[in-house]
């Protein structure tokens, strides 16, 4: 394990996380029904939006590969998203399985990365 501070900084880091995406449902109103817009997947890693995309619109199924302390292989078709391969230690993001409503929420807080489906 590492030192006090590294820990503290990884504490932070996973707080300012859950504060943003605490941040994106209250000031957006996540709750399904609410919303007649489109669905947009968000992909955030340390609190930095990494890409935006508009499910709806998605013509041809994509890979998307994450870095940082592990890899993230997300994979985007039309409607919906997923974590399709983690190298993280548990696989919790991969076992999470498609995202396709609004809400829906895929997290991999070794790699910090957060997938979440909001609206336009």
């Amino acid at each position: 394990m590492g030192t006090k501070k590294e820990v503290f900084l990884v504490v932070l880091v996973v707080l300012g996380i859950i504060a943003s995406v605490a941040g994106f449902k209250y000031y957006e109103g996540y709750y399904e029904g609410q919303h007649s817009g489109e669905r947009i997947a968000v992909i955030i890693q340390d609190n930095r939006i990494i890409e935006r995309i508009n499910l709806d619109k998605v013509e041809k199924p994509r890979n998307i590969l994450i870095s940082g302390d592990y890899h993230n292989l997300i994979r985007v078709e039309k409607g919906r998203i997923r974590f399709e391969k983690s190298d993280c230690p548990n696989q919790i993001c991969v076992h999470t399985g498609w995202l396709e409503k609004y809400g829906d929420i895929a997290v991999c807080m070794p790699n910090r990365v957060i997938v979440e489906i909001t609206t336009d």
